[in-house]
């Protein structure tokens, strides 16, 4: 990990400060979508905005709950770019192309048609690799998350790794 995303992860902890369950989730989720991008091969660039997206996707969530009594995905991805945008500008190093990207991604971490690029559909399979767990999804759910989801070959293969699921016979 390099020292800028270390201080984005350590901005964004101090942002959730108290709500361990959340700091976890965006941790889990970095993770995974750092080890499905590398395995992808993802260059440089591509790979920073990944890794700062996961550290911001649900950034929104606190902000939603205060304005709408609810952490519905839809409101997390309207609240969410400012509050990414704010924290990034702060902290320095990315570009305004960065930015925005991410931003984008963040306003659409929960939109799963139309996915228009890598770094989007990496990000959308390491959430669902996290909230699978952590909503303890049923087997059809992840089945259907599976088919109709999923696109990389490693994100495929770490969560038919992880989840004990009948898969689709191809």
């Amino acid at each position: 990990m390099d020292i800028q995303h270390a201080k984005l992860i350590a901005a964004m902890t101090e942002y959730d400060k108290g709500d361990a369950m959340r700091i976890q989730h965006f941790m889990k989720v970095h993770d995974y979508a750092v080890t499905i991008g590398t395995l992808e091969g993802i260059g440089e660039n591509l790979m920073s905005i990944l890794e700062s997206a996961a550290i911001l996707h649900d950034i929104g969530i606190h902000l939603s709950e205060k304005k709408y009594g609810s952490s519905n995905g839809k409101y997390q991805e309207k609240e969410g770019p400012e509050e990414a945008r704010k924290l990034l500008s702060s902290l320095g190093g990315y570009s305004n192309q960065q930015i925005e990207r991410i931003c984008y991604l963040i306003a659409h971490h929960h939109t799963y048609n139309n996915i228009d690029g890598l770094d989007y559909q990496i990000l959308v399979e390491a959430d669902f690799l996290v909230n699978i767990y952590e909503d303890n999804l049923s087997s059809r759910a992840i089945e259907n998350v599976r088919a109709k989801v999923f696109r990389t070959k490693p994100g495929l293969d770490l969560l038919d790794n992880m989840y004990d699921v009948i898969k689709e016979q191809p």
